[in-house]
Formats: C-alpha cells, structure tokens, sequence
C-alpha cells in the first residue's frame, strides 16, 4: 500500500471514529428508495424528518457521502447538527462508491440528488430559500459538482478537502506511473487515463468542479481544506485553493481575493503564510482551529485550516445557518 493511501485510510478512520461516536444519542434515518428521472433505476437514500416539517417550512441539509462510501455511510455529526437545529437531513447514494461509470460525478449521479431533493420537497414542507448542500473530501467534489452543474438549485454549499480536478487527482495518486488506489478507482469509472482522446477528456471535465465552477458565481459557496491534506491525506489543498481562484475570478473579485501561487507554495511547503492577512494566522472561535487562510467575496469564503483531511460540521453548519436564497428548478 502507498504513503498516500496508508494515509487516507488513516484519515478515514478517524472520521468514522469521530461520527459514530454520537450515533447512539441520534434518531434512526429511514430507508428511502427514489426512481431515477433519467433512466428509471430505484435508486436508495436515507432521511430524517422533524415533525414540524409536516407542518412548516423547514431548512434541508443534503449530505453526501465519500469517495469511496455510500449512502450507509455513517456521517453522525452531520445528522447531530439537523436534528439540533430541525433540518431535514438527506443523505442520498448518487450511484456509491466512485468505482463504476455511472458514479464519479456522472450525469446519472448528479441526477440521483436532484431526484432526492425532489422527492423530499413533494413529501415534506421544505424551505425553498435554505436548501444547503454539503460534503467532505469525496462528498466535497460532488456538492462542488452539483454547485457548478446546478447552481440555482441551492441555498449555498459547503465543501470540504473536495476533489475538484479529477485529471490532476488521477496523477496524484501514480507512484512511479502506476496508479494506486484512488487512480485505480478513476480508471474504473472513466476507462481510460486522462489524455487519452478528445472524448475521455471531455469525461474528465464534465465530472471536475474546475471546469464548472464558475457558473456558480452567485452561489454563497464556503470551501475548506485542512492544511496538512495531500501529505496527511489523499486531497492535495491545491484543489481547494485553485477552485476558489475561479470562483473569485468569475466573481470579478478584486486580486486581495486571489491565492497567489506563492501563498499556494507556502502553505503546501511550511504550512503557513509569510505575510498573514489581518483575518490570518488566527484562531477561529466557530472552527475552533487556526485559520492559516481566509478569502471571501460577497457571501462565499475559502479557509485553509489546522488540519487535515476532514470536514468539521458544526463550523460548515453554522456558516450555512446564515445563508438564505430561494431556489429554483
């Protein structure tokens, strides 16, 4: 086994220890299954519903699950914040583990949510103007996905340690130009290495937020990476900090906004930025971690944290909290 994926598994066992540590105190989800618009397969999610939502209008909170996860997966600090704050929590399968063509991001994929979502809202009294998207690491590069692909359709997003560049992720994860673990995994869903042809090119756009994002100017968007991902991890923070770089660019932010690749390099090599800005090297109190960068335009921010590869749910939870924006079809 790589360093690299030593290390993810490493990480993905402290997030599973950290979720089911609450699962005891939690209400059960329910099994749902949802038919595919697109090509009529009964496709499984689990949900938790307030009973106010039979009555009210209720927030949702659409969790997704890891790279190599499915809707089973235990994500019990994401269900512990709706349960306390009345959301609705959906955790839908989006085609599980990103080792077949119709995962990955694929079209059906990205449908199997939209699906979920509607259903919900058919079922359940669902608050328009705070539908909130969220996911870690795998999860990440889906809300990111969906966030380009389908930005009107949230509130706002939240994603973290996300995959946003499937090519540059694909080569990441080759070791003396064999592809280990996750590599292995891309290759199962779009069949051949980046490269390849026009066409699998085209693959590997469609399914990377990098390619997407800036449709998603409008959307409040909070991206987060732990500052030790890629050497701890399996998600270099390059993905983070590049995506926001679109994001600020199609925002027409001012360059103050920006990640040089200077600040890129230092917080890869030294984990640290030489020239904090005022907002920088600080401790947040909502995260309860240091806060080595933070960028924000408008109503959507990017933090490099102390950490590492993981997604922090009361933070995530309490910035989407403040966002409201109605949604449409």
């Amino acid at each position: 086994m790589s360093w690299r994926s030593t290390s993810c598994l490493l990480a993905c066992v402290v997030l599973a220890a950290t979720a089911s540590a609450t699962a005891a105190d939690l209400p059960p989800l329910a099994d749902i299954t949802i038919k595919s618009s697109l090509d009529g397969s009964r496709e499984p999610s689990r949900i938790w519903v307030p009973d106010q939502a039979r009555t009210s209008r209720v927030p949702l909170l659409v969790f997704l699950h890891s790279w190599s996860g499915d809707y089973r997966q235990d994500n019990s600090a994401w269900l512990k914040q709706a349960v306390s704050r009345g959301w609705i929590f959906l955790h839908p399968n989006f085609r599980g583990r990103n080792d077949t063509p119709a995962a990955c991001g694929s079209r059906l994929a990205r449908q199997d949510i939209l699906d979920a979502i509607d259903w919900t809202a058919g079922k359940y009294r669902v608050d328009a103007s705070r539908i909130y998207l969220a996911g870690a690491s795998g999860g990440g590069h889906m809300a990111l996905l969906m966030a380009g692909h389908h930005p009107t359709r949230f509130s706002a997003v939240s994603a973290w340690v996300g995959i946003t560049d499937l090519a540059a992720w694909y080569r990441f994860h080759l070791k003396d130009g064999k592809p280990q673990n996750y590599a292995r995994m891309i290759l199962k869903s779009l069949g051949k290495p980046p490269g390849s042809s026009t066409r699998v090119d085209l693959q590997y756009a469609d399914r990377s937020p990098v390619s997407v994002l800036a449709h998603a100017a409008d959307l409040p968007l909070d991206l987060c990476a732990g500052v030790h991902d890629g050497k701890t991890g399996s998600v270099p923070i390059h993905h983070t900090m590049r995506a926001w770089n679109l994001v600020a660019l199609a925002r027409k932010a001012p360059p103050s906004a920006l990640i040089s690749k200077a600040e890129m390099q230092q917080l890869w090599t030294q984990g640290k930025l030489l020239d904090p800005g005022s907002h920088e090297d600080k401790v947040d109190p909502e995260f309860g971690r240091r806060i080595h960068l933070r960028r924000g335009s408008g109503r959507s921010r990017v933090s490099i944290f102390e950490g590492g590869h993981e997604g922090l749910a009361d933070p995530a939870c309490r910035w989407l909290a403040r966002q409201k924006r109605t949604t449409r079809r």
